[in-house]
């Protein structure tokens, strides 16, 4: 599927535009992933924007989200990696499977980052992701009541793939600020 085919996919589905936003940015950090760790940046990408395709037909239970995306992707012909990928960035509702590849690492990281850094950014006087240091980041990682519904044991996972936190929190800064105008951020 090309990346125009998935945000039309993507945008039929999902109508709030912030979690049009957090798939924009999901996309943007897969894809910076994928350079770093010699994988395909449009492969990935697709999975970080459309992990979240049933978000509102699920309403974000944890218990079912992810699957009914995970099935819709499969009748579209998705390659199977990233229906997987998709299913196990919500391991609540994958029935006792878990992450075991490098993209299921990269994509529940990758996206659950994200959330951390919209609220890092949003804490700042000009609510711009360009303002933010990769330091007030992994700062916030350390305060568990700020942004308290980001998991920081899912951020950690970037471990798995042989990054550190410095260097994942980097990254996916880096490829927020490169799409931050797109994601009003």
């Amino acid at each position: 599927m090309k990346r125009e085919d998935a945000l039309e996919l993507l945008r039929s589905h999902v109508k709030n535009e912030k979690l049009i936003a957090h798939c924009l940015a999901s996309e943007a950090v897969l894809r910076d992933l994928a350079v770093r760790l010699g994988e395909d940046p449009e492969f990935w990408g697709l999975a970080g924007l459309l992990h979240d395709l049933d978000v509102e037909m699920t309403n974000a239970d944890p218990n079912t989200h992810a699957m009914e995306g995970a099935r819709m992707l499969e009748e579209k012909g998705i390659d199977p990696e990233i229906v997987e990928a998709v299913k196990l960035h919500n391991e609540m509702a994958a029935h006792g499977q878990q992450r075991h590849k490098k993209l299921h690492h990269a994509l529940a990281a990758g996206e659950t980052i994200t959330g951390l850094i919209t609220a890092t950014a949003l804490v700042y006087p000009d609510k711009k992701v360009a303002s933010v240091k990769p330091k007030s980041i992994t700062k916030r990682m350390k305060e568990k009541a700020f942004a308290a519904s980001v998991n920081r044991d899912t951020i950690r996972e970037c471990e798995k793939l042989g990054l550190s936190l410095q260097e994942f929190v980097e990254i996916s800064l880096n490829a927020m600020k490169r799409v931050g105008p797109q994601i009003g951020l």
